[in-house]
């Protein structure tokens, strides 16, 4: 096995503790900023769902700024969303660069992708079951929790696993940018110092890290949905 490394990958061997650092750099980055953009996600989620103008608690202005809010930063690509939210970065973390100051970006791209998530697993709640919960006077804050989001859990974890897969995305892009991670490692190793077999590794752990997430969700969701 090792005869079959050295032959075939021996800069990902002189590189390995760069490797295995660049793997914990962008599992750093998926878990805190999947954790952040998680629960805000699934707050603007709901209030998508329950301001819009036929929702249970209408707020035509609260609907209209959120939702537009959540337009324009889906529609700006990442790499340019790290250039324009350098300042603050900085401001916030102390830095702009490395996996801390990749962090704030990823939250700040991730939160209105999974609140749209969020918003499409929630519109999919059969409307009869929260005509019956009003029926019943449940209040707002109930039927989201006993309707909506009981409900809808199959849906959320399936935005989740897609949302995590997006989250692997931006590590690695954000490591084009100096965020740190195996996109930092593929872009240094792989593509500056022509080390093509650091770029291959690179490739194969990110499919294994998306394979294994997608089965997981996939297999959560179908639990849900049998339940």
């Amino acid at each position: 096995m090792q005869e079959f490394l050295s032959n075939n990958f021996p800069n990902v061997l002189r590189t390995q503790a760069e490797l295995f650092k660049s793997i914990f750099q962008t599992l750093e980055m998926m878990l805190i900023s999947g954790a952040i953009s998680a629960a805000f996600g699934i707050i603007f989620g709901v209030m998508l769902t329950v301001c819009k103008p036929n929702g249970i608690k209408p707020q035509p202005v609260v609907y209209q700024i959120l939702d537009k809010l959540i337009n324009v930063f889906r529609s700006i690509p990442f790499v340019i969303l790290i250039s324009l939210l350098m300042p603050l970065t900085r401001l916030i973390t102390g830095t702009a660069i490395g996996t801390k100051g990749a962090i704030f970006p990823l939250i700040v791209g991730t939160i209105p992708f999974f609140s749209r998530q969020v918003n499409a697993a929630l519109e999919e709640v059969d409307p009869g079951m929260i005509e019956a919960a009003q029926s019943m006077g449940c209040s707002t804050v109930q039927i989201i929790w006993r309707v909506y989001l009981r409900e809808g859990l199959a849906g959320i974890v399936r935005g989740s696993t897609i949302t995590i897969v997006n989250i692997i995305g931006l590590t690695a892009m954000a490591g084009t940018v100096g965020g740190g991670g195996l996109g930092d490692y593929a872009l240094r190793y792989g593509f500056q110092r022509r080390m093509y077999d650091c770029t291959l590794v690179t490739v194969v752990i990110l499919l294994l890290l998306v394979t294994i997430i997608q089965t997981l969700g996939n297999s959560v969701t179908r639990r849900l949905k049998d339940r």
